[in-house]
């Protein structure tokens, strides 16, 4: 079956139109489908396998998703490579990484997991996207009404996605640069509806006393909060939110600024570089998996690592926009 599914998704190519800057406006039907799509995660019991593409890389992994009086709870059990399992309720999430014994836990800011990747409430996705419909389609045995999201510019990807066309539950997504497939994530076979075991959204192995438990703690701020302030974004992308958060077993708390564009979100990430602890980093691009891109350079002593489901030129764009204004500089360079 798994061998099955790698000969499909490698032969698929999918067609969708280059950007344009006189696109007329998004369909309301299509925009409604969107609309639908957003809230179906939180409204739905669901059990399947999906299956993530990029660049000759397969992933499989097996989700259980239940709503019930306690709100939503959650199990992603990664199939592929080393064991590991994401468990979360409402927005507290656990993975267990039982090669290593090791639990961290962390409060979700951002609800960006397949097949819940649409943000809810959306409000200017007509601003960067043209967003119409497509034909019906089947996915995982079910019929879907295919949404097509086509860029209104050079600074985003384009989205294609396959809708339940009963529950609105995403069954297929893919993210093309013009016509180019960068990933897609796909049920292979998904169950909707019924009743949910309590015992099938626990761990399937025993977290005895010697298991290590890591908390990545995040602080949310009020917004201009943080001293660093972001000149000029590209078009569309708009600050959404501001954080002080301990990202690894150290110490050291990060400044993280997330920004939208209503579908596509870049957090910068601004940390000191302390001395006797690494070297300076590198500053340009690094390569990462799927759709996501990474641009690093350094300020007054502060290492700006920029992450985002966007373009190159995007993700530079944004890390270069973060500045640190006079004053401040004038104040760090007293107090050291």
């Amino acid at each position: 079956m798994i061998q099955h599914i790698v000969i499909f998704l490698l032969l698929w190519n999918i067609a969708t139109h280059p950007f344009a800057q006189n696109l007329p406006s998004s369909s309301p039907e299509a925009l409604n489908w969107l609309n639908k799509t957003a809230t179906a995660p939180r409204q739905h019991n669901y059990v399947g396998t999906y299956v993530y593409y990029t660049d000759g890389h397969l992933e499989t992994s097996r989700v259980t998703h239940a709503i019930n009086q306690n709100g939503e709870q959650e199990k992603i059990e990664i199939l592929d490579g080393l064991p590991r399992i994401v468990l979360r309720n409402n927005n507290e999430m656990k993975c267990y990484l039982p090669e290593s014994k090791r639990i961290v836990t962390e409060k979700r800011w951002l609800r960006k997991i397949f097949p819940d990747i649409l943000p809810q409430p959306f409000s200017n996705l007509d601003d960067n996207y043209f967003v119409k419909l497509g034909k019906q389609e089947r996915v995982a045995g079910y019929v879907c009404q295919v949404v097509l999201l086509v860029p209104r510019d050079h600074l985003r990807y384009g989205h294609k996605l396959w809708i339940d066309i009963n529950t609105g539950l995403l069954l297929k997504a893919a993210v093309i640069d013009s016509t180019r497939t960068i990933e897609q994530f796909a049920f292979a076979q998904v169950e909707i509806g019924g009743n949910i075991d309590a015992a099938s959204l626990k761990p399937n192995f025993p977290t005895a006393s010697e298991w290590q438990t890591t908390n990545l703690i995040t602080s949310i701020l009020k917004e201009n909060t943080l001293k660093w302030q972001i000149s000029n974004p590209p078009t569309g992308f708009k600050k959404t939110i501001e954080m002080k958060r301990v990202l690894s077993e150290k110490a050291t708390l990060v400044d993280h600024i997330a920004l939208t564009d209503g579908l596509a979100t870049v957090s910068v990430f601004i940390e000191p570089i302390l001395e006797n602890t690494f070297l300076p980093p590198a500053p340009g691009f690094y390569s990462n998996q799927g759709a996501i891109n990474i641009y690093v350079r350094t300020i007054a002593d502060n290492k700006i690592t920029t992450v985002g489901e966007v373009p190159h030129a995007t993700v530079k764009a944004i890390g270069d926009a973060i500045y640190l204004p006079e004053s401040e500089t004038i104040t760090e360079t007293i107090t050291q």
